[in-house]
């Protein structure tokens, strides 16, 4: 990446080495040292901090949020909640960047490189923003894709099995997650799912439903919504919301804490705000209520029980798959989730990738040995179709998988496709573009 830069008698900026030039400070970070390293003639180079220092971003509050699910929700709640109490926060993660009520950029990696993160928080500076709140991925805690930031609150929404391409384990992963939370900085911690991390106790206060917490919630119904009781120390107060599902208000619970922590202002204050959040596209989106259909991005066992397991109330019909050149083992497990909670089960295609679909489909059916009302078909569209076709008034449906994803991927090539489209155009609901049914691969 190479940015401008007005420093002495550089223009630019780059955290790569063969960008490197009379005009071209670099940028030497965790990453591109071992390239640094190989280089016969070093050039002179800045670290993260002190470009952090040289763009005068030390006064903005750095607000992190990691975690195996929740981190889009929670960072979106935390921008939004701050918005509507007049603060200037920006944003940045899987969605893209946002400042103030602008969107500078659109979808982007979970947590970018260190320079882009600090270019971005320039750029957000400029806009006035106070609050730089972002998603922080476990690859980029091993790769230190955050050096150099001094975070105001780290916050942790859960830790179950995921990206075990990548970590090899889950202790491995658990491990990287728990790097983020050892230092003295102040956190706000999951307490019903402590267990999966370790942490520095200095700083550190807590949410939770089952146990114990510095957020407590008192009581709860999720008919028509999330309606709650939250205590904080001696305070007492309810907040209502849209959303759907139990995780959400863990979500909503992690969001409210991070702004009281933040802003010390009045609970009642940050309650009254939180029903104008009506969640994140692809986030337990409702797309029709009668029918009840709702899309989301759960793509893992963990995702996809967390999502059946607060829809238990109702009889559940559920369409997924499983992405391609990921993590084979977590197939079976997934089918099994949905063998465990769903009384129609389609399994379908999700982004084969380079993989043959039928392939994907033939791992997740393990997990469903001996399951009655299972259909597998790896026409992603079809499945749909069938799903809505045969939904009866009491169920729900759920279509997991893609979220908001506006594409299939299939040998290397992306395919139009979103879910929430399609479910439109079969229900009716609204004129749109007909869904482009991308090829299927067939067995070689």
């Amino acid at each position: 990446m190479k940015i401008p830069l007005d420093k002495d008698e550089y223009q630019y900026i780059s955290d790569d080495t063969s960008d490197i030039d009379s005009q071209t400070l670099f940028l030497k970070t965790s990453q591109n040292t071992p390239y640094y390293d190989k280089l016969e003639e070093k050039p002179t180079y800045i670290s993260p901090e002190a470009l952090l220092s040289f763009w005068d971003l030390s006064a903005m509050k750095v607000v992190g949020v990691t975690g195996t699910n929740g981190k889009t929700t929670v960072t979106a709640g935390i921008y939004s909640f701050l918005l509507d109490l007049g603060e200037s926060p920006a944003l940045q993660g899987t969605r893209g960047l946002f400042a103030n009520e602008v969107r500078i950029e659109d979808k982007s990696m979970t947590t970018p490189s260190i320079l882009e993160t600090l270019y971005n928080m320039k750029q957000c500076s400029m806009m006035g923003c106070a609050y730089f709140i972002m998603e922080v991925s476990s690859h980029a805690i091993a790769q230190n894709r955050i050096e150099g930031l001094k975070f105001a609150l780290k916050i942790h929404t859960n830790v179950t099995s995921d990206h075990l391409d990548y970590h090899g384990t889950v202790e491995e992963y658990r491990r990287v997650k728990s790097l983020f939370f050892a230092d003295e900085s102040p956190k706000l911690l999951n307490k019903d799912d402590l267990k999966s991390i370790t942490y520095n106790r200095i700083g550190a206060q807590s949410y939770g439903v089952d146990e114990p917490a510095t957020f407590k919630v008192q009581a709860f119904s999720l008919l028509n919504g999330i309606t709650a009781g939250i205590k904080h120390l001696k305070v007492e107060e309810t907040f209502h919301s849209p959303m759907v599902g139990l995780f959400n208000m863990f979500n909503l619970m992690a969001s409210i804490g991070a702004v009281k922590m933040l802003t010390n202002k009045p609970l009642l204050e940050i309650c009254e705000v939180v029903e104008h959040f009506a969640g994140v596209a692809g986030r337990m989106e409702v797309v029709s209520q009668n029918p009840l259909v709702i899309v989301d991005f759960a793509h893992t066992q963990d995702g996809m029980y967390a999502v059946l397991d607060s829809m238990k109330d109702r009889d559940i019909s559920v369409v997924f798959g499983a992405g391609g050149n990921r993590d084979k083992a977590k197939r079976p497990l997934m089918g099994a989730v949905a063998g465990r909670y769903a009384n129609k089960i389609y399994v379908t295609s999700d982004n084969p990738r380079d993989e043959v679909a039928e392939y994907i489909l033939e791992d997740i059916l393990v997990g469903l040995h001996g399951k009655d009302s299972v259909i597998a078909t790896p026409d992603r569209k079809l499945a749909i179709k069938m799903a809505l076709e045969a939904l009866q008034e009491n169920e729900v449906l759920l279509i997991l998988g893609k979220g908001d994803e506006e594409y299939q991927e299939i040998k290397g090539k992306k395919y139009p496709f979103d879910d929430r489209q399609v479910v439109r155009e079969l229900l009716g609901i609204e004129n749109v573009t007909p869904i482009i049914t991308p090829p299927t691969p067939k067995k070689s």
